[in-house]
């Protein structure tokens, strides 16, 4: 036998050795390899192409309320949807900031055909700065999903699938005002208070992501 071969017979033994040690796997089997990341998720900015398009309808817009007081977190478990002290309020700037998106909105020619909401006050709190007249239908299946088990989470993230990708008619566009972590629960997107996330709806629980308007953005879109 020559050099070589005894040389690669000795790495052989030497590797089946650590192997049975648990030094070194025999084999990896493709049910072991470990699943691929999921892709980061990319904001994407609007634009004034984006704006243009909301005015003629058939999308679906989620805003997170405005700025909330964070020195006064949720009441959790003991939140009650009748009590807003037991629940993280939206602060003074954070009315301020709702009433500027709801005019900023209006000067936007954006319709708005029909809006859903979360019930916690926050939301309602900033939907009656940003819409004081709009006829909003608070939705229980739109709750705040951070402090819930992944249990109690999946009716709230179905819910939301089927709001954003139920098609809406042309001329008018579906509004959703609810929480950060529900969306990230659903796509991995986590948008600052305030941004107003864009999506293009696809049927039968597909939906685009579209483009994000970040609070600050609104004047120079409007210029």
């Amino acid at each position: 036998m020559s050099m070589k071969s005894k040389f690669r017979l000795f790495h052989a033994a030497l590797a089946a050795t650590l192997a049975l040690s648990g030094a070194l796997p025999l084999a990896v089997r493709a049910g072991d390899m470990p699943a691929p990341a999921a892709p980061a998720f990319v904001e994407r900015i609007a634009t004034r192409d984006t704006l243009q398009q909301l005015r003629g309808g058939g999308y679906v817009l989620y805003l997170r309320h405005g700025y909330t007081d964070n020195t006064r977190p949720d009441r959790m478990p003991e939140v009650d949807l009748n009590d807003c002290s037991t629940q993280r309020p939206l602060s003074a700037e954070g009315k301020k900031l709702s009433e500027g998106i709801g005019d900023a909105m209006r000067k936007a020619r954006i319709p708005i055909g029909e809006m859903h909401i979360s019930p916690l006050c926050r939301v309602r709190d900033t939907v009656s700065a940003a819409f004081p007249r709009f006829p909003a239908q608070v939705d229980l299946q739109l709750m705040y999903t951070a402090n819930l088990t992944t249990e109690q989470k999946a009716p709230i993230i179905a819910n939301t699938r089927r709001l954003l990708s139920t098609p809406v008619a042309d001329g008018s566009n579906r509004m959703l005002v609810a929480h950060g972590p529900n969306l990230m629960d659903l796509i991995g997107y986590f948008p600052k208070e305030g941004t107003l996330v864009v999506f293009r709806p696809g049927g039968e629980g597909s939906f685009e992501y579209i483009a994000s308007v970040p609070p600050g953005l609104w004047p120079d879109l409007l210029r």
